[in-house]
């Protein structure tokens, strides 16, 4: 992939590796527009990232896609790269039945519906311009799940799978699919988890995952998996059994809490 001179939209650009990712962007000289939720949120990114293009837009309802869509299409008709970054992740206890319905599901209207829904409304526009991409954030944690992320890492596994159907059905167009896998990184995402959670993990920095994901793009490398997410892609196919119960020692903590 060229790094200079795209058209790029990164969804939850406010913070974290789509903040960073960028960041790196523009660096590079691309044009490049970030979407989030919170409209505050999204004007402070903006007025720091400077030359960054600013839209609201929460991937997990349809009609703020479909008006991002007819937003980016009558202005900015050149878009040729776009990244689904946004997600969230929760520590989810399935037996304490304390979320509702709505709640219980929502990483997978974010992560996974709306990853889908982007992708359907702008893969058409993606087609019409040369040199363009899809990018998938997926996790180190779609190959081997962190049982206090249950509903997490089921949307983690649903979008590296998508990924590699979406990559075949679009094989002979000019779209390629890329999908970053993600290890553990020290976001906002991490808020949530005690010391003891993170035993035997290395969190990698955001400035080190995003440029190994510019190095993977340079390189079209379909699918990266940066740090110890190529651990847990080998443990995972491999050694399944005794990866996930490296990784459900945290449980021990969950179930004392109740």
């Amino acid at each position: 992939m060229n790094l200079s001179e795209n058209t790029i939209l990164v969804t939850g650009g406010t913070s974290g590796i789509g903040y960073e990712m960028a960041k790196e962007f523009l660096k590079r000289d691309n044009k490049v527009i970030i979407t989030g939720r919170n409209e505050q949120k999204l004007q402070k990114a903006v007025q720091e990232l400077k030359g960054a293009i600013g839209i609201a837009c929460d991937v997990s309802q349809p009609d703020q896609i479909q008006q991002l869509y007819q937003q980016i299409e009558k202005e900015h008709p050149d878009l040729n790269i776009l990244i689904n970054n946004a997600g969230v992740m929760l520590t989810i206890n399935l037996q304490a039945h304390k979320l509702s319905e709505r709640d219980l599901t929502q990483e997978f209207d974010i992560n996974v519906k709306g990853t889908i829904w982007m992708n359907d409304a702008f893969l058409p526009l993606l087609g019409k311009n040369s040199h363009s991409a899809t990018v998938t954030v997926s996790s180190g944690l779609a190959f081997a799940p962190l049982p206090i992320t249950p509903i997490y890492c089921a949307t983690k596994a649903a979008l590296h799978s998508y990924s590699l159907s979406l990559r075949e059905q679009l094989k002979n167009t000019s779209i390629k699919v890329f999908e970053l896998a993600p290890p553990a990184t020290k976001t906002e995402l991490l808020a949530g988890f005690e010391e003891e959670d993170m035993e035997g993990v290395t969190p990698m920095t955001v400035e080190a995952l995003v440029a190994k994901f510019i190095e993977g793009l340079s390189k079209d490398k379909l699918e990266i998996c940066p740090g110890q997410a190529s651990q847990l892609k080998f443990m995972g196919r491999f050694f399944p059994n005794f990866i996930l119960k490296q990784l459900s020692k945290p449980i021990a903590r969950m179930h004392a809490e109740m």
